[in-house]
């Protein structure tokens, strides 16, 4: 049971948004930018770390949105989702990716603990200054909405084909206000 009174039956952030709309906005436009906005990170790849860190975080409500929105995105190699939540190093992904997944990882644990060699790494991978900076915007916005969400208990699902719904929606429109039902 949530620590505040929010609308019944919403889960996670999204009854957050219908309690505070003047907070959620801005959160949501923050979503959006990161995770569906032009950047040389595809979607997938941003939904990928945004569930890695909330699965560091043992957000479930985080992680398995944004897993499913993975999966959505990912489309025919799906799979490689749950690879990289089981285990990033030995996944099917460039390496580019397991770098910028080390650094999310560090942003997640203590963001002062990345280091010079961490972003070389990367960079001899093919990352960009805007791969690094969007990288550790996303795990450090999706620490702020795990906690967000964990911290005010709200509703979490057990039910994975509410996620693939979840997934598809937020994989097909991005970031939208929520609306209150009446």
């Amino acid at each position: 049971m949530a620590h505040i009174k929010l609308e019944e039956g919403i889960p996670g952030i999204r009854s957050l948004v219908i309690y505070r709309p003047d907070t959620g906005k801005p959160l949501y436009d923050l979503a959006q930018v990161l995770l569906r906005e032009e950047s040389p990170l595809s979607s997938a790849e941003r939904e990928l770390i945004a569930a890695y860190v909330s699965n560091m975080n043992t957000c479930n409500f985080c992680m398995s949105s944004h897993a499913a929105a993975a999966r959505y995105l990912f489309q025919d190699e799906a799979q490689t989702v749950d690879l990289v939540l089981e285990d990033y190093q030995n996944a099917p992904i460039s390496d580019k990716l397991k770098a910028l997944l080390t650094i999310a990882g560090k942003v997640q644990t203590d963001a002062r603990t990345v280091s010079d060699d961490d972003v070389n790494t990367a960079r001899s991978f093919g990352a960009t200054d805007r791969d690094i900076h969007d990288t550790v915007l996303i795990a450090a916005a999706f620490c702020m909405f795990n906690r967000y969400v964990d911290g005010l208990a709200t509703l979490s699902p057990t039910a994975p084909e509410l996620y693939a719904q979840m997934g598809e929606r937020m994989g097909t429109l991005g970031y939208v206000l929520p609306k209150k039902s009446n």
